[in-house]
């Protein structure tokens, strides 16, 4: 979800290779910390983790220079280090966040069916990996496993209104605010501990939303499970808490006088503004077209097992030796083991010079003239 604009970056004073500094730390901690496969888990949101935890920091940020990587064309580079707090709990974060979404895929049938017993002993291992990690760096994640545990539970006895929407991303929210909570204790900054999971819980509501309202039509298409059709809650209402997720959300990262360091604004607020202003462009087209039709929960079955062109087990684990494993889906485009989609590269900064002239616009403050993604 949060990727920070290359143009961005020389506003700020910073080098633009900051986020793959924390990136490539990330996934060099999950290596030497967890094995090969952990590679397999990083997840590009849990950078900003890292990187809060630095911006909290009174000492000196912690960097190493990691060996030459075909992905960096066989360059080295000064990453943050493997050990260092920030990379520690972004690993927690991702190894237990890929766990609970493989364990989705497998509930929702995504997986082919030899797929789904390797790709579940894939996610425990890696649930247990997050918790010996998270004993390392003091955090508590038992409350975190057992409310992701739930969402299945609760997501079969969803109902209609706002509540029953509050209920079904709590667990996202919950995973979020003790995360970012975390970064303020692992940077000695305990005055900070509240904002930051107020902060966290925000940023968790985004996340959830923003992937509902993106994931809308294909899920009502495929007969999949989504919390705004469930709950009845219209594009209209979803990106309000949107934007109502957004100012709390600032307004507690000003609370903790984050708010204007560079990289915060960089790496995370400005990518939030990009995120909403690229929902908010696709969302009238996204609610005008699922009003007009109709959907039969038997046919919508039907058309999905039809038309799914999931990798069977032999091609998942080629792609996921291939391209997690070795970090080849951080630098190229790459198939998704699971749903077979094509995904982007994680390390993909966008280039805006070929599409608009922004002028003046940073491309983060919602005035760029519309016709470039500037938060990819």
């Amino acid at each position: 979800m949060l990727r920070p604009c290359s143009h961005g970056a020389a506003k700020y004073g910073i080098d633009a290779a900051e986020w793959r500094t924390h990136m490539c730390g990330l996934c060099l901690g999950l290596r030497d910390g967890h094995g090969q496969l952990a590679r397999a888990t990083t997840n590009v949101d849990a950078i900003v983790l890292s990187m809060l935890t630095e911006a909290q920091s009174a000492g000196a940020v912690e960097r190493t220079t990691a060996g030459r990587c075909a992905l960096r064309g066989m360059q080295r580079a000064s990453v943050a280090s493997a050990n260092s707090p920030g990379v520690r709990l972004a690993a927690t974060a991702s190894l237990l966040l890929a766990s609970a979404k493989v364990r989705d895929h497998v509930d929702d049938g995504d997986a082919a069916v030899l797929a789904r017993t390797p790709m579940t002993k894939a996610a425990s291992r890696w649930a247990g990996q997050a918790q010996v990690s998270a004993q390392r760096i003091g955090l508590d994640v038992a409350p975190l496993v057992a409310a992701l545990n739930a969402q299945t539970q609760l997501e079969q006895a969803a109902g209609a209104g706002a509540d029953a929407l509050a209920r079904l991303t709590a667990p996202t929210q919950l995973c979020a605010s003790e995360f970012f909570a975390h970064t303020a204790v692992l940077a000695d900054r305990p005055d900070n501990v509240d904002a930051m999971r107020t902060a966290g819980w925000q940023f968790g509501r985004i996340a959830h939303l923003a992937d509902a309202v993106q994931d809308y039509e294909q899920d009502l298409t495929r007969g999949r499970f989504n919390p705004l059709a469930a709950t009845g809650t219209t594009m209209p209402q979803a990106y309000d808490l949107l934007r109502e997720s957004d100012s709390r959300l600032r307004e507690a990262v000003a609370q903790a006088e984050l708010d204007k360091v560079p990289t915060v604004r960089w790496m995370l607020l400005d990518p939030l503004t990009s995120v909403l202003r690229k929902l908010g462009h696709g969302i009238g087209t996204v609610a005008a077209h699922s009003c007009g039709i109709t959907h039969d929960h038997a046919d919508v079955q039907l058309h999905s097992r039809r038309t799914g062109q999931r990798p069977g087990l032999g091609e998942s684990l080629t792609l996921i030796l291939g391209s997690y494993c070795t970090g080849y889906a951080c630098c190229a485009e790459h198939t998704q083991p699971c749903t077979g989609k094509r995904k982007q590269p994680w390390i993909n900064n966008c280039d805006c010079s070929g599409c608009c002239d922004c002028g003046d616009c940073d491309c983060g403050c919602g005035d760029c003239c519309g016709c470039c993604d500037c938060s990819c």
